[in-house]
């Protein structure tokens, strides 16, 4: 059985530009959602992060008003499908031979820890050379930025992906105070960034790269990334 790889965070809190905490952990549609749609079409999925932290569940993603109706269905899965695989992988002990792609999910976390994490790095680059697919969603893209080369230059500039806009991020009630806006610093990476409506399902796909714009896309993504593996 081929097997797919979700990568998360660490973090539990973001800290803002005032030097306040602002608690983060998964968000339940991005992770969930996938993870239903890869096993439903025969793939097993392990689960990864710096250090094998558990990362904890975001409350927002929880929360009827702020995630939708079905959220109470994507807490119980993502809850069911982390209880059930165990302990957490270490991201620096990950073989990427091992699978046919990696997800990164979203949550606030992957702007504290994944962007800059090197053993993420250096996994997203084999596996970009070896042309496995990668898949990023919300807030997840912010992973592809620890992917440098030697001299640090980014892997995925000149790439086309979007991810939670600058739009989304003032929506949501944290962009004043956020140390750095996503969306925005893609595009000063050297990122082709795009968009579509905030909240509403958004993907693309640059070659292996397949990227989600916010939890709304999680499902589109990864029918797109199974598509694409068939």
């Amino acid at each position: 059985m081929s097997k797919i790889l979700i990568v998360m965070s660490a973090a539990s809190t973001w800290v803002r530009t005032d030097g306040s905490s602002y608690p983060t952990g998964y968000w339940a549609e991005e992770l969930a959602a996938p993870h239903e749609k890869f096993v439903e079409a025969g793939y097993s999925v392990d689960f990864a992060s710096p250090g094998g932290v558990l990362q904890p569940l975001d409350r927002h993603s929880a929360d009827p008003e702020v995630a939708g109706a079905n959220c109470a269905e994507y807490v119980a899965h993502a809850e069911k499908a982390l209880r059930e695989f165990g302990p957490l992988l270490t991201l620096s002990e990950v073989d990427i031979d091992d699978y046919v792609a990696v997800v990164l999910p979203g949550g606030h976390g992957p702007v504290v820890d994944l962007y800059q994490d090197s053993d993420l790095g250096r996994l997203l680059a084999r596996a970009d050379a070896a042309r496995k697919l990668i898949g990023a969603v919300c807030h997840g893209p912010a992973a592809l930025l620890s992917a440098v080369d030697e001299e640090g230059k980014w892997l995925f500039a000149g790439r086309e992906m979007t991810a939670f806009t600058d739009e989304e991020e003032q929506l949501f009630g944290t962009a004043d105070g956020a140390p750095w806006l996503l969306a925005s610093r893609l595009r000063e990476q050297g990122a082709k960034h795009v968009g579509g409506p905030a909240y509403q399902a958004f993907t693309t796909r640059d070659r292996n790269l397949f990227t989600g714009q916010n939890p709304a896309s999680s499902a589109p993504m990864a029918e797109a990334m199974i598509a694409a593996l068939r």
